[in-house]
């Protein structure tokens, strides 16, 4: 039992795959719905950069949000990336970012406080028919954001 124990107590290792960087188009704030407060970010394109994958994000995705009432926000965004060999990635990207009401504030006025004061991180998940991305398939990931009033960046870690 100790073998398992000491397996089960030990962090992963991260590896770096690759970044986005993604260009966004204004808040849509639906306001008070049945499910919370919604809000809808269209998702206008961008760019992949990394050791692991490299191409573009394709416009038409979005990211839709639920604003929980302490100001955490859920995170969905579905996006496209085409790679540089043309072959299309389908993304779903969900997580939180979690920040203390004076970030948030500053962050509503187009400001953009160090990264490191706010939390936000993702889970994505990736679907391909290209046989050479299959490994975005089968691997784990977590991705660190950061967020300006027109932009996002995440870089996307594969758990080893």
């Amino acid at each position: 039992m100790a073998v398992v124990d000491t397996f089960i107590a030990t962090p992963p290792a991260l590896r770096f795959a690759f970044a986005i960087k993604a260009k966004v188009g204004p808040v849509q704030d639906l306001g008070q719905t049945a499910r919370g407060h919604r809000r809808i970010i269209d998702i206008l394109g961008g760019e992949v950069q990394g050791p692991r994958l490299e191409g573009e994000i394709l416009p038409g995705g979005a990211d839709w949000q639920i604003v929980r009432p302490d100001g955490t926000i859920e995170v969905v965004a579905r996006y496209t990336i085409r790679s540089r060999s043309g072959a299309l990635v389908y993304v779903q990207n969900e997580g939180l970012r979690v920040a203390s009401p004076e970030i948030l504030a500053r962050m509503a006025q187009g400001e953009l406080p160090p990264p490191g004061s706010y939390h936000f991180r993702t889970a994505p998940r990736f679907e391909t028919a290209e046989p050479s991305l299959k490994w975005l398939e089968r691997a784990t990931f977590v991705g660190v954001a950061t967020r300006a009033p027109d932009r996002i960046a995440i870089g996307f870690h594969e758990v080893l």
